[in-house]
């Protein structure tokens, strides 16, 4: 059962279509909002005078193609190139450490606990991606193996997170309040190996903009599954332009890269957390006590 099976036996078709249209506005929503802030580091690096719908229609036209095919072959394609990217992260990490100041980690806890960990507790929409857990069980070939994949997933997400804040932090005191591409692609330039390796920046970009559309399309077939799941149609593929055109015609929204970014900083991260780490965990901890009080009522 995934979460939306479970909110049935909850609350009824009722709960289940509420928490659908919540989920599905959340993942278009966390989706336009990341490829307008990707596509505007993109034309910050390599297209400053191409009107940024055209680097965003690149990315559609991807989701588009790639949704056309079997949900297994968008599986295979992320577990092709995710690997690239953390081995591009690695590869990062240890080709500037020659670079890297370590001080620059101190005051620990500088800013205080209150600010760290109570004002901080909004960083943690950088895990957004255990949103897709919620959904899994029914799309597993042995969904007994859901605890492991779940905490794998998150242990090498953090790991990733952190590395590439490392770098961040130790290069860069000046990106402080940055943790998109342009800083990590910044890092890729530094890197060379003697007089034939050099400018590897470019190689490093390609690798994240194959992973991201790659992401990009897993989440649209994801929405469009959470759809075709509660509305009962039989076929998704008719979704897949309707879907497309909703998240380009959201990230067209903001004017410019910093009414993006606020939206991501200042409302994105808290609606994030509203919904996956409140509403999700309340639909599982109700659904957990009723079950418990069915079976104690039985046994009674």
């Amino acid at each position: 059962m995934d979460l939306f099976d479970i909110s049935e036996v909850l609350g009824g078709k009722v709960l289940k279509n509420i928490l659908g249209i919540i989920f599905i506005v959340y993942i278009l929503l966390s989706s336009s909002i990341f490829l307008r802030n990707f596509c505007e580091c993109l034309q910050i690096v390599y297209y400053p005078s191409t009107n940024i719908i055209f680097v965003i229609l690149f990315f559609i036209i991807a989701i588009c193609i790639v949704n056309h095919l079997q949900f297994n072959a968008s599986l295979k394609a992320n577990l092709i190139f995710v690997p690239f990217v953390l081995i591009s992260i690695i590869f990062l990490f240890c080709a500037n450490l020659r670079y890297f100041t370590p001080q620059r980690i101190f005051p620990i806890l500088g800013n205080g606990l209150f600010d760290t960990f109570i004002l901080g507790i909004g960083n943690i929409y950088a895990l957004n991606g255990v949103v897709f857990i919620y959904f899994l069980p029914p799309l597993l070939k042995e969904p007994e193996k859901l605890k492991k994949i779940a905490i794998s997933s998150v242990c090498i997400s953090s790991a990733y997170l952190i590395l590439s804040v490392s770098i961040i932090l130790f290069m860069f005191p000046f990106f402080t309040g940055i943790d998109e591409i342009i800083p990590l692609y910044t890092a890729a330039t530094y890197v060379e190996f003697g007089s034939f390796f050099q400018r590897l920046e470019s190689i490093f970009l390609l690798i994240w903009i194959i992973a991201f559309s790659c992401y990009l399309s897993i989440v649209n077939k994801f929405a469009m599954l959470l759809f075709k799941k509660i509305t009962n149609i039989k076929h998704s593929k008719p979704l897949i332009f309707p879907f497309a055109i909703i998240i380009l015609a959201i990230s067209l929204i903001p004017k410019n890269y910093a009414i993006s970014k606020f939206y991501e900083v200042h409302i994105y991260r808290y609606f994030m957390i509203g919904v996956v780490f409140v509403l999700g965990i309340v639909v599982l901890a109700l659904s957990y006590f009723k079950e418990k009080k069915k079976k104690v009522i039985k046994n009674e």
